[in-house]
């Protein structure tokens, strides 16, 4: 199911600031906003969906209905004509998104042992990743055979290359379609003992969730505010000199090292601790930050991006694991809403921040904005976080 739908998602969201900026003639400042908004409505979101996950029996009703509402207008990315438009439809993904996390990361923690649970997580992101090297393949495949290629960020896109890239978001609706099915027919539920009953109503947990899981949180929020949208990434890349048909295979290739050793990852946090793989992949962030400010070549960016596959795939199982280790059961789904609320609250301005320091300043210096803050998150996580998972 997640493999289908970030084929989906992944054919569109790396052509998001190309279109914004080639098409509707948006700036890096509202790039930014865009992304910025999109998540941290979702992240709002996950806390609600977190916790009715937690009062009712059962979580996939909520994974469904969020997966069919971003499934729904995704592809609708195709007729917009303003970047507002393009807002709007972002918002409404990341809405669908926001439903349905929580609750997707609580039901995968209540299906796996706790001695597996870095390796489930893992695994999951690899799945995710791995749709986002198909993805962007087949956007790549519509783009060439069309001859779109020789544009980069800030120019205007011929007509015929508009088409086209419109084409390739309408196209994105038949693996969302897919992934639907996967999950109505194929994904199981799990039954928790106790039920609802059981579970407080409180949607703070003040008293149920641990003083390491709200440092924890601190510190993510920190790294979170200087961990602005990959869409800046992108149009970096452009800058640098990859053409537009080009950044489908940068993005797959980036995509296809988080899916190869995400699951090894996740397995390795199981072995040695959460803490050194989250503070290693925010130290090799902050050097790909560094790279980004200092590149001048467009193979600088192929470079960065392999090397920003690495972080990914050490961090994306290893911090969701850690969140399962160090709450009770009865509250995951209302830990994984903190959890993403924590993302979502440094989104928008980490966005915004940075898309203002790049408009104002220049892309260099935003970048070594978000490398430093990284660095401070790992010297905190070093301190607020266990070491090991917990084995309850």
């Amino acid at each position: 199911m997640s493999f289908f739908t970030d084929i989906s998602t992944e054919m569109i969201y790396p052509l998001i600031p190309l279109f914004l900026s080639g098409v509707l003639g948006a700036n890096a400042t509202f790039v930014g906003a865009i992304e910025g908004a999109a998540e941290t409505v979702a992240s709002l979101l996950k806390l609600a969906s977190g916790w009715i996950s937690d009062r009712v029996s059962r979580r996939k009703a909520l994974v469904v209905t969020g997966y069919a509402l971003a499934s729904f207008v995704r592809p609708f990315t195709a007729i917009a004509q303003s970047a507002v438009q393009v807002l709007a439809i972002r918002v409404t993904d990341r809405v669908g998104k926001g439903i349905r996390s929580s609750p997707r990361d609580a039901l995968l923690a209540d299906s796996v042992s706790a001695e597996a649970r870095g390796r489930a997580f893992g695994f999951h992101s690899a799945a995710d990743n791995a749709g986002a090297v198909v993805g962007p393949l087949i956007a790549f495949f519509i783009l060439r055979s069309h001859g779109v290629g020789v544009m980069t960020a800030g120019q205007r896109l011929s007509p015929s290359q508009e088409a086209t890239l419109r084409s390739v978001f309408w196209w994105a609706a038949v693996p969302a379609f897919i992934a639907l099915i996967v999950l109505v027919i194929a994904v199981r539920d799990v039954a928790r003992k106790g039920g609802a009953k059981d579970i407080e109503p409180e949607v703070s947990g003040a008293t149920k969730l641990s003083k390491r899981f709200w440092y924890y949180l601190g510190v993510v929020l920190v790294f979170t505010l200087g961990n602005s949208t990959d869409a800046f990434l992108l149009l970096r890349a452009n800058q640098l000199g990859v053409a537009i048909a080009l950044t489908p295979i940068l993005w797959a290739s980036f995509n296809a090292i988080k899916a190869s050793i995400g699951t090894y990852a996740g397995g390795l946090s199981d072995r040695v601790g959460r803490k050194p793989l989250i503070v290693g992949g925010w130290i090799v962030y902050a050097a790909v930050y560094l790279g980004f400010a200092k590149a001048s070549a467009a193979w600088h960016a192929w470079a960065l991006f392999a090397v920003y596959g690495l972080f990914y795939a050490m961090t994306e199982g290893a911090e969701r694991a850690l969140v399962a280790d160090i709450v009770p059961s009865t509250r995951r789904g209302t830990a994984f809403g903190w959890y993403n609320l924590s993302i979502g609250l440094g989104a928008l301005p980490a966005s915004l921040i940075f898309g203002a320091i790049w408009d104002r300043v220049n892309p260099q210096t935003a970048f070594v904005f978000g490398a430093t803050l990284a660095l401070v998150a790992a010297a905190g996580m070093a301190f607020v976080a266990p070491g090991r998972p917990a084995a309850a």
